[in-house]
């Protein structure tokens, strides 16, 4: 699968992503990365996950449930993910955790 982005932004999703993962799954957290039906992409992980009525919540500036935690990274994750004209949408992954969904155009590239 192709698609076309900012490479230093996408990076910064990824990592965001990652480091939330073993923040709150631990070091032995499985972080997965795909595609569905050529429409969008995926980061999941087989940590706690996110509770339904937390997952707006998630995404707002300061807002963390880690000892520490800054609150910033899913916000900077959204807010990346928006500036390239993607939607963002966060659900249960397969194994239980987390899954940060990225939805594309019908032409098979991200807008």
């Amino acid at each position: 699968m192709t698609f076309q982005a900012d490479p230093d932004w996408l990076r910064r999703v990824f990592e965001n992503l990652f480091r939330n993962a073993v923040e709150h799954g631990g070091s032995d957290v499985t972080v997965r990365v795909g595609c569905h039906n050529e429409l969008w992409i995926y980061v999941e992980d087989n940590g706690p996950g996110i509770p339904v009525e937390k997952r707006d919540e998630v995404l707002e500036p300061g807002y963390s449930s880690a000892q520490g935690g800054t609150g910033f990274g899913l916000t900077i994750v959204q807010r990346i993910v928006e500036a390239h004209g993607w939607e963002l949408s966060v659900a249960d992954g397969t194994d239980g955790g987390a899954r940060f969904e990225f939805e594309m155009s019908e032409q098979g590239e991200f807008v």
